[in-house]
């Protein structure tokens, strides 16, 4: 990979797309996520294991697999697929449309397991407290339960975040391979050391490494200082 991109380096131009990536697919697993994650911890339905095991089956499920069928599920044919090409005239497979899509399914218990986690930890007699000053169930919700389960959010804000920017067979599967619209970093690694470019290979590690790393050690250094009394 010879050209400069936008951080004037290597690889900057697939950096800069995996970072939009991870930044939109987890705005969108907190929109998402949230109500969901609400709905898993105060609910007691038949349905609630199943869904929860739905949420979770991109940890244990190969990308490969989870990438496979979100092909056929996005691509022209598909149920969304089809779709969204009648809507919009474009195909959401090979696209940054189709990897947001698809980072958001493989993210997504990333993001609602800690958020699930936090609002099952909140004390209800808080809420109960809220509803009978006459606070409604949405207001009680923002004034009460998303200030306590802040640590919740935080770590679902990191984890998704910096799942999504590590994704490979999920977005090589949906997305290919294309400079500037889906080559993420871990697919310009991929390329690097197929080309047997290994210090550029390196290079590109080395940012996805520290990055990585770097959005980790937030996560606990924040979570250390909730701990203390």
């Amino acid at each position: 990979m010879s050209g400069m991109g936008v951080f004037n380096f290597p690889g900057s131009g697939p950096l800069w797309l995996s970072v939009q990536l991870a930044a939109l697919t987890t705005v969108v697993l907190i929109l998402i996520g949230t109500p969901l994650a609400w709905w898993l911890a105060q609910h007691r339905s038949p349905f609630k294991t199943v869904i929860e095991a739905t949420v979770a089956l991109p940890i244990v499920l190969p990308p490969t697999v989870m990438g496979f069928y979100l092909l056929i599920l996005l691509g022209p044919y598909g149920a969304i697929g089809s779709w969204w090409l009648e809507l919009t005239g474009d195909t959401l497979t090979f696209s940054f449309s189709g990897l947001v899509i698809a980072s958001c399914v493989y993210s997504l218990p990333f993001a609602v397991q800690p958020l699930q986690n936090a609002f099952e930890a909140l004390d209800r007699r808080d809420l109960e407290v809220a509803w009978t000053l006459g606070a409604s169930r949405l207001d009680a919700f923002f004034t009460v339960a998303v200030p306590q389960s802040a640590r919740g959010f935080v770590n679902a804000v990191v984890l998704a975040f910096a799942h999504t920017l590590g994704e490979f067979g999920v977005v090589l599967m949906v997305g290919g391979n294309i400079p500037g619209e889906t080559r993420v970093i871990s697919i310009a690694i991929y390329d690097q050391v197929e080309s047997l470019n290994y210090a550029n290979a390196h290079r590109l590690s080395a940012i996805l490494l520290v990055f990585a790393f770097a959005t980790l050690l937030v996560m606990y250094v924040i979570n250390r200082r909730w701990q203390r009394p």
